[in-house]
């Protein structure tokens, strides 16, 4: 669906005349695709997202949405962004509707969607992420931090996107409203067939959620494959000041002391039914 060919970028800076914040990063978004972008504070991963729908401009490279360059002249940018929606950090922060309604049919009709469209296709969305009919007429400041995230992520489903990115949406939340959340983000794609682009230091909800993950380091996507083959590389990760899940760093150093794991766990459930399977295989006495 979207594709980013050497895609280089810099920030221009007074002191030093730019600062190279994207480094020759190539990537394929497919259909369905639940991707984990991970990496250190600093590593681009921010900048990155804002060249998935042409907020910013790569200096040098090809970004392709269905084969066709974003870049060219005819290319309708604004077309792209309805295509690919984009949830930055505390959305409920841009919540500005008089009623939660209006609020999430404002993309919509701004999109050129008659007032019935907007409506329906907000309503649809309200469904989606937990918002009931009986909410439709309140303020949005009248609701809980977790209902204010979900109503703007409606917001940005409610113009139709077909890959969804997220800028750490479970930033500043509980647990359990967090966990709620990532829950939400696989109903959508399952619901809407989207693919979603997710940016998170949550590494234990990754790991159970998405089905790939990019890891950036130093303006580059230093890794891409399953959470299982990325979570593997136990020691890289560590020299990148990355963070892995809890288990599959105990299990990764029950590797190293001899007990014959296939490699670091990734989930409880995961790292149980491994030593089950060694303890099956051991010879009784």
């Amino acid at each position: 669906m979207l594709q980013g060919k050497h895609i280089t970028f810099s920030y221009p800076e007074p002191a030093k005349g730019k600062t190279d914040v994207l480094a020759d990063v190539s990537f394929e978004i497919r259909e369905h695709d639940f991707i984990g972008l991970i990496g250190a504070s600093g590593s681009g991963k921010t900048t990155l997202i804002k060249h998935l729908n042409g907020l910013l401009k790569a200096e040098s490279g090809e970004i392709l949405f269905k084969g066709e360059n974003i870049y060219s002249k005819k290319y309708p940018v604004s077309e792209l962004r309805k295509k690919v929606g984009l949830v930055f950090q505390y959305p409920e922060q841009q919540l500005f509707g008089r009623t939660i309604l209006k609020d999430v049919m404002y993309g919509p009709l701004n999109l050129g969607m008659s007032e019935e469209e907007a409506g329906k296709s907000a309503k649809e969305s309200l469904e989606l992420v937990g918002i009931s009919e009986e909410y439709y007429q309140m303020s949005p400041m009248e609701l809980s931090g977790g209902q204010k995230r979900c109503v703007a992520i409606a917001g940005v489903l409610a113009m139709q996107p077909e890959i969804l990115v997220l800028d750490e949406p479970a930033a500043g939340l509980d647990p359990e409203t967090k966990h709620e959340i990532f829950e939400l983000l696989c109903r959508i794609r399952e619901k809407r067939n989207n693919a979603i682009v997710l940016v998170s230091h949550h590494m234990e909800d990754v790991a159970q959620f998405a089905n790939r993950v990019w890891v950036m380091y130093k303006g580059k996507i230093a890794m891409d494959g399953t959470p299982e083959e990325v979570y593997s590389r136990v020691e890289e990760l560590e020299k990148m000041n990355i963070g892995i899940p809890q288990i599959t760093h105990l299990t990764y150093l029950l590797i190293k002391e001899g007990i014959p794991l296939p490699r670091p766990a990734i989930s409880v459930e995961e790292a149980e039914k491994m030593l089950v399977e060694i303890l099956k295989e051991e010879k009784p006495l």
